[in-house]
């Protein structure tokens, strides 16, 4: 679980982004979109990503201003667009679990 303060726009969420098979992802030509939600499915964050290697599947998400401003639990995957239009949702068998943490002033 990854863990963030209510209103922090740090530490930047970082992942490696395996297929089934648990081989990193290739991402050369791909585009890929993070979503997070609320657990009764409101959508907070649908937006690309940033790669950062693009062989070994490593991509970023740099939080924006108000992203973390509702403290909770959140539900998150990545979207991977694949170069010959395939799509691939990461992880495939549930979800990463984002914890913002609510702040005391």
């Amino acid at each position: 679980m990854f863990v963030i303060k209510q209103n922090d726009t740090l530490p930047n969420l970082e992942a490696q982004l395996f297929d089934g098979e648990g081989n990193p992802l290739n991402l050369d030509l791909c585009g890929v979109h993070f979503h997070m939600s609320s657990f009764g499915g409101k959508i907070k964050i649908n937006r690309p990503a940033s790669i950062t290697d693009l062989e070994q599947g490593r991509v970023k998400v740099e939080w924006q201003e108000g992203e973390t401003s509702n403290a909770g639990t959140y539900k998150c995957e990545f979207e991977i667009n694949m170069p010959d239009g395939k799509i691939i949702t990461v992880p495939n068998d549930g979800y990463f679990l984002i914890s913002i943490v609510r702040e005391l002033a």
